[in-house]
This record gives structure tokens, sequence and C-alpha cells, in this order.
């Protein structure tokens, strides 16, 4: 009996830690990426955050109101790790790379942004994506519709209804793969996480400080 207790109880916590690390969004290969997003950088720290640390449910509430949307799911509970990445040129930080899972028509989606020191997008990159079209949402012309776009211009864009005000720099992201509609809304969901996130993880506690 105890040996089935104990069986049982060794299972559940693997399954819950399998779990905890299934969620986190790190970089595949760290040295390789911070230096190919950053050419110009010397070195870089890891940082890891989550809600729950940070604000708590009053955050999570603050987050979800300017996203537009509630999260759900397994990529989107309140202690969920993110892990920031201050890029540095010797010891002067020069941006921040952090990347987001969300969940897409197939699977999860990775997305990573790169930022300068003033949140304005360097660079767009998807790690992780399974759909026949992923070759189509990574190519260069469709990142280079991200850069220098910022958590202002998505504060224009609905998540829900998939809908940017025609005025608004979002409004003008080409879908480069028509097919693939849901994982494209997808995509543009989790951009507008990550710059939300990067908000409150980054700059708005920077502020606060400086208060």
């Amino acid at each position: 009996m105890l040996k089935k207790l104990c069986a049982s109880v060794f299972a559940l916590i693997f399954s819950v830690s399998l779990s905890y690390s299934a969620v986190g969004c790190d970089l595949n290969e760290p040295d390789r990426d911070v230096k190919r997003l950053f050419p110009d950088s010397t070195g870089y720290k890891t940082k890891y955050v989550s809600i729950d640390k940070t604000g708590g449910q009053p955050l999570l509430k603050k987050i979800e109101t300017r996203l537009g949307d509630n999260f759900k799911g397994l990529y989107e509970t309140i202690d969920v790790p993110y892990t920031l990445y201050e890029i540095y040129k010797n010891d002067k930080i020069i941006g921040y790379i952090h990347g987001v899972n969300q969940k897409g028509t197939y699977g999860g989606i990775q997305v990573f942004l790169a930022f300068d020191t003033k949140m304005t997008i360097d660079s767009f990159y998807v790690q992780k994506l399974t759909s026949r079209k992923a070759k189509e949402f990574r190519t260069p012309e469709f990142a280079a519709q991200f850069k220098g776009l910022t958590s202002d211009d998505f504060e224009k864009y609905d998540v829900a209804k998939h809908f940017s005000k025609p005025d608004g720099k979002v409004s003008k992201i080409k879908n480069p793969a028509v097919e693939a509609s849901d994982d494209f809304y997808s995509i543009l969901r989790a951009v507008k996480k990550n710059l939300i996130l990067t908000d409150e993880f980054i700059f708005k506690n920077k502020e606060a400080e400086i208060k």
C-alpha cells in the first residue's frame, strides 16, 4: 500500500513538473540567438518572472483588460514562468528579448520579440509553430512588418474580434498564409500579449521604482 502511495505521489509531482516546464518560453540557443538579434551585444542576463510574484491577481486583471481577452489554458495561468533576457553592451543595457507561448491550431506557438530600451520592437521571431504554413510565418518579409511597432500600436488591435482601427499600424500587417488565418490571428494575439507583459514586467516596474 505504501509503495503504491509513494508511486502515485511521485507520478503527480512528475506530472506537475512537466506541466510547469511546458509553459515556459526560453530561447532554444540563447548564445546564438542573442548575438543574431543584437549583433553589438557583449553579453546578457536571464531573469525569471511571473504574474503571481510580480503583482498577483490585480496584475492579471490589468493585463487581461489591456489585452482585451481573458487568460486561459496551460499557457496562461497566473504562475506561468516568463524568461526575460537583458541584453548588454559592456555594462549598459541595450535591449531585451522576451518570448510567449500561444495556443495555435495544431499546438503551441512560441513568439519572441527583441526590444530596444524604449520598448519598440526591433525584431520578431517565431521559434515554434506546428503548421504546414510555418515557413511563411518565418520569412524576413513577414517579420519586417513588426519592426518599429509598440504596445501603443497594438492597443488599437482587438484580439477577440481580429480587428484593428483603420488608422492603426496593425491593420497594415499582411497575412502571408491566408489558409492559416487562425494561426495568423494567434500570432497577433501573442505579439500584443508579449508587449503588455514586457511593459508590465520591465517598464512599469522601473516607473514604480523611480516614484
